[in-house]
């Protein structure tokens, strides 16, 4: 134990002068300093430009499935669900038990990763790759977001979805 307090002591003493060090490195060669910040704000403007461009493609997609809330308000008035099929049918694929459970927890992940859906209020069911989808999310556009994720899903045929919309209290 005692050799153990030693190293953690001795560690943190030798992280401290490293710490010292890299600082006073980086107040002797102030080029140094501003090529980092540049090149951080560069870093920064790249990762929020992708961000854009990812919503700017999730957006086209939803228009592609004709997706955008005030056609999933209609269509849930009509027939009170969502059905889209993808573009190529996949009648090929053979389908088992396993690529259902694989489609359905991938389709689970990504609606964990998604920041606006909530993986806990939509139910998730998958039979040879027909997905269906229940629940409830908190706007229109929502249910489209959360079918298309779903077509994006390999494996997946056509999505139906009976998602309900309850706003937030």
């Amino acid at each position: 134990m005692r050799s153990f307090s030693t190293g953690l002591i001795l560690g943190v003493i030798v992280g401290a002068v490293g710490f010292w060090f890299v600082q006073k490195k980086a107040h002797e060669h102030p080029e140094a300093e501003k090529r980092y910040e540049q090149s951080a704000a560069q870093l920064r403007g790249s990762a929020t430009e992708a961000a854009h461009n990812m919503s700017d493609a999730l957006r086209a997609k939803l228009d592609t499935l004709d997706l955008r809330p005030d056609q999933i308000r209609d269509e849930l008035t009509r027939s009170g669900k969502i059905f889209r099929r993808k573009a190529q049918e996949s009648g090929d694929q053979v389908v088992n038990a396993a690529s259902d459970a694989r489609v359905i927890t991938e389709t689970k992940a990504k609606y964990a990763a998604d920041t606006t859906l909530s993986v806990s209020s939509i139910s998730v069911e998958c039979s040879e790759g027909h997905v269906a989808l229940s629940g409830t999310v908190t706007s229109p556009d929502d249910i489209g977001r959360a079918v298309a994720v779903a077509l994006d899903t390999a494996g997946v045929r056509d999505v139906t979805s009976t998602l309900e919309v309850k706003p937030k209290a």
